[in-house]
């Protein structure tokens, strides 16, 4: 056989043309979807008598044959079939004869990808949102570990005020959930059957593409043959989605990996997601952390380069489309993996609780707690703050902390200040206080995971 689409032309095509042109090497990855997808479309074809009995039994077991072959690492590809559609017709030409051409009946290439590459992602995004409420999982029983444990909460990278690790863990938590919601939100987008809009203005043939989606599990069809075939807004959104979960995970890492460091100290990750130096015997490095740091540019690379094929395409489709897929299955790839490392790292690591706490004692995290002690009293917060600062400011060049300046020293300040101040100025006690809604007190924070607990277990029902 030659080019299933050869009829036009009377040249032969050369093998480097052809090398470049095809899209084998990596559209292999939708074998499975386009198998499935033609076993939807061949007993539609029945269904509607655009194909006999016989002849749709004879492609079905086709089909279900190359389907086993592929199960098994049987299905061989080639460069000369150019892409995964022509290389599936090719062996079931090879596996029935000459019926198998009627497989195309109603359909185009233009139309048959994009219906494997809807298949594709709705099986991605729903493995997504089940390793995102995975992660969220981790991090909410890790802070119900952990909701005394006090740590320096930062701002600038400096210390800020005192705060429950749990806190911490929990606004990633929360991070992660508009994440697993946004990528619930665009299985509606996902979830649509563009396979019968055939090259873009549809077919004469009586299809029904409503029963052919039906059979495949789309909840809708595209309502227009142009933009069922064109439309790569579905991928976009999940690139875009991609970004912003890769771009929290990397923040988290991040944190993970100055947490490990000597000059903090805060945490120690397992041999399992560490690696050492090939020079530096004492090395212990936070490499998967940082991996994953760095991997959230090629997928926020992904996102930009197929923004920039879409860019200026006119309708319908344009062989530009072809760079539609790397991207897609390298993000899929790169964010499922990210997470179930991010998952074992989290719940693997171990707390020096006692170096962070121990941190915020010999800082100024404090200062606002002075602040508020005085404003509480009837001091406005604004002179407060300002006493504080000029405060502050003495005691660095004493080489001294709040909690170490005499109550003689404060009541020549503002006899406003009395011996409650030192219980006050404790970090325990700073945290205890933030008893806001949302805040990082004992008693919000565990409100916080009761019902994150209660949100994950409905996700579940």
């Amino acid at each position: 056989m030659g080019k299933l689409w050869g009829g036009r032309f009377e040249g032969k095509s050369e093998a480097w043309i052809d090398s470049f042109g095809a899209s084998i090497p990596f559209d292999q990855t939708l074998a499975k979807q386009d198998i499935l997808g033609s076993l939807a479309h061949v007993k539609m074809l029945a269904k509607t008598g655009i194909l006999t009995t016989d002849e749709a039994k004879q492609i079905t077991f086709g089909l279900n044959t190359l389907q086993q072959k592929l199960n098994a690492g049987e299905l061989e590809f080639s460069i000369e079939n150019e892409d995964i559609h022509l290389n599936i017709e090719k062996h079931l030409h090879e596996e029935i004869g000459p019926v198998a051409g009627k497989l195309h009946t109603g359909r185009s290439r233009n139309d048959q990808v994009a219906t494997d590459m809807h298949l594709y992602l709705k099986e991605v995004v729903q493995e997504v949102i089940e390793k995102i409420h995975l992660l969220r999982q981790v991090l909410v029983d890790k802070a119900e570990e952990n909701i005394e444990t006090i740590m320096p909460g930062y701002t600038h990278l400096q210390h800020a005020q005192p705060i429950s690790f749990a806190h911490h863990m929990m606004a990633y938590y929360g991070m992660l959930t508009r994440d697993q919601e946004r990528f619930s939100e665009s299985l509606k987008r996902i979830d649509i059957s563009p396979l019968g809009c055939a090259a873009l203005a549809g077919t004469t043939f009586p299809i029904d593409r409503a029963y052919s989606a039906e059979l495949l599990g789309f909840a809708s069809i595209y309502d227009n043959s142009l933009d069922g075939v064109s439309d790569r807004d579905f991928i976009l959104e999940f690139l875009s989605n991609s970004s912003i979960l890769m771009m929290h995970l990397s923040r988290f890492c991040e944190e993970i990996i100055l947490w490990c460091s000597h000059e903090f100290q805060f945490i120690e990750l397992t041999d399992t997601f560490s690696t050492g130096s090939s020079i530096m015997p004492q090395k212990k490095n936070p490499d998967m952390a940082e991996l994953i740091r760095g991997k959230s540019g090629r997928v926020y690379g992904n996102l930009f380069s197929l923004l920039t094929v879409l860019k200026g395409l006119p309708l319908a489709y344009n062989k530009d489309l072809q760079e539609d897929k790397e991207g897609m299955f390298d993000t899929s790839h790169t964010i499922l993996t990210s997470l179930e490392i991010m998952a074992g790292m989290v719940e693997s690591m171990t707390l020096n609780t006692d170096i962070m706490e121990k941190a915020t004692e010999k800082d100024f995290s404090n200062a606002t707690e002075l602040a508020d002690y005085l404003a509480n009293k009837g001091l406005p917060f604004r002179q407060a703050h300002e006493i504080v600062g000029k405060l502050v400011l003495e005691c660095t060049k004493q080489g001294i902390y709040l909690q170490d300046v005499p109550l003689e020293k404060y009541q020549t300040i503002t006899p406003l200040i009395e011996a409650d101040i030192y219980q006050t100025l404790a970090s325990k006690t700073a945290v205890e206080r933030r008893t806001s809604y949302g805040g990082t007190g004992f008693e919000q924070v565990q409100v916080a995971i009761m019902r994150s607990k209660l949100k994950l277990a409905n996700e579940e029902n």
